[in-house]
């Protein structure tokens, strides 16, 4: 579903990202893992494209989308979450979702017409929630969430898009340890139908979670195989794994 070939960024002298390919697949987590400044919101910049590559070709169900703004990769069903909450929190739950929903769809219905009265973005939304198992505070406000209840609307709002391919950017950022179990069970359930890249932190979640692993060192990817090769490869040892132990 997603290609990268041979990506580069510099920014000045700085090769941020040097000739990097990896490819996810349907119905497979691909998770991208490596030590701060190795290139990772580089890479997955250049994936939603907001950053343009130096050179290189990145592929969205084989069509060439390297060149193509946000929005075009969006209609493509390309999607992305970002490292820093972003949600309305004088809102309810249902109705953050509702938004991203008739975003999605590029118009409001009725003008002036609240989104939560509209039966098909309400009923939307409400699957949405419930894909995330946040079926139950849908009337809350979400001034009121737990952090990872808020990240688990975030990504609901992402899905609000229909996406076929997900960039998930440390999705279990500043969770506790119960939160976290929690994420990891609802992302585990994206994978259905759909391709998603995971830039993450948190290793018990990533070995957990991925079903690909590709390890990023210097803008370079070093190693790119299952958790279990993933585990024994000296190389990576080296730069990222032994580092943390």
């Amino acid at each position: 579903m997603l290609e990268v070939r041979n990506i580069s960024k510099s920014f000045g002298g700085v090769h941020a990202i040097n000739g990097v390919s990896l490819e996810v697949r349907t119905g497979e987590i691909h998770a991208v893992i490596g030590p701060n400044g190795a290139g990772k919101t580089t890479l997955v910049s250049q994936l939603a494209g907001e950053v343009v590559p130096d050179r290189g070709q990145i592929l969205l169900n084989g069509a060439d989308i390297t060149h193509m703004p946000v929005h075009a990769r969006a209609q493509r069903g390309l999607a992305r979450s970002y490292q820093i909450t972003s949600v309305f929190p004088d809102m309810s739950v249902l109705d953050n979702v509702a938004l991203a929903v008739q975003a999605h769809d590029g118009h409001s219905f009725r003008f002036w017409r609240p989104a939560r009265l509209e039966a098909p973005l309400r009923d939307r939304a409400a699957e949405m929630l419930t894909a995330v198992g946040l079926d139950s505070l849908a009337q809350a406000p979400v001034g009121a969430l737990a952090h990872g209840q808020q990240r688990a609307l975030e990504i609901a709002m992402v899905l609000a898009a229909e996406p076929t391919t997900l960039l998930l950017d440390e999705p279990l950022a500043g969770m506790g340890l119960e939160e976290s179990r929690e994420m990891v069970a609802r992302l585990s359930r994206l994978r259905e139908g759909r391709a998603v890249l995971l830039v993450e932190h948190d290793m018990d979640a990533v070995f957990q979670l991925a079903d690909r692993i590709s390890v990023l060192a210097e803008g370079r990817v070093i190693a790119t195989g299952s958790p279990d090769a993933i585990r024994a490869d000296a190389q990576v040892q080296a730069a990222y794994l032994g580092e943390e132990a």
